[in-house]
């Protein structure tokens, strides 16, 4: 599996499925006007956690992909994929509405969790019991209208993942305001990372060890 981050909290995953061949699956594309370019995308597969205009640019992606922009359980080409519903903020969703995570399984068993742009400060024991045991966390850790890095980091103790992706964050250009990556690696405590342009991960690759922190270059 190669995980691809195009900012904000937009990724493009290739898997490659024994049965169908390689599976693009492209989550949460951005409108330009949020300051960021428009990112070149197609995809086979294409999640939306919920309809905002830095997630919801659904007319940019390519290859006329199946849509799917809420909870529930499916299998797409061999790619077995969960929607689970959260909350945008602190009060239940009177906020900002209720998101949808998604977690993405490969069929060597690696999953990959996108938490979107939550607002809980914690999961409830329903949502880990639906998240499961993860492999891969892209977690939203730049605060204002989204989880903090320190309400991050509990919540990465709740799920323990193997690798965290940080996303959601503040990038020059964009417009939206929000906390840099560097408060949130101070608060996990890590020190001198340097950003890569993907990652490329196997589950017979993956040990149990400490939980790794990987930053992406959009």
């Amino acid at each position: 599996m190669q995980i691809t981050w195009k900012g904000q909290s937009c990724f493009q995953i290739l898997i490659s499925n024994k049965k169908n061949g390689d599976v693009k699956v492209v989550i949460d594309p951005y409108d330009e006007k949020i300051g960021l370019r428009k990112p070149q995308l197609d995809a086979n597969v294409l999640l939306i956690t919920h309809d905002h205009d830095d997630h919801n640019n659904v007319k940019i992606v390519e290859g006329n992909p199946f849509l799917i922009s809420g909870p529930g359980e499916y299998d797409v080409k061999g790619v077995f994929i969960q929607g689970v519903y959260a909350f945008h903020d602190k009060s239940q969703g009177k906020e900002r509405g209720r998101i949808t995570c998604y977690i993405i399984e490969d069929d060597d068993g690696l999953k990959v969790c996108h938490l979107g742009d939550i607002g809980q400060s914690e999961l409830t024991e329903d949502q880990l019991d639906a998240i499961g045991d993860v492999d891969v966390l892209l977690i939203p850790v730049g605060g204002v209208s989204t989880i903090s890095s320190s309400e991050a980091s509990k919540i990465i103790g709740q799920i323990e993942p193997r690798i965290v992706i940080p996303m959601h964050y503040a990038l020059p250009k964009l417009e939206k305001k929000f906390d840099g990556v560097d408060k949130f690696l101070k608060t996990m405590g890590v020190k001198d990372l340097s950003p890569q342009a993907k990652l490329t991960v196997k589950k017979k690759d993956l040990i149990e060890e400490d939980t790794k922190i990987v930053v992406l270059e959009p």
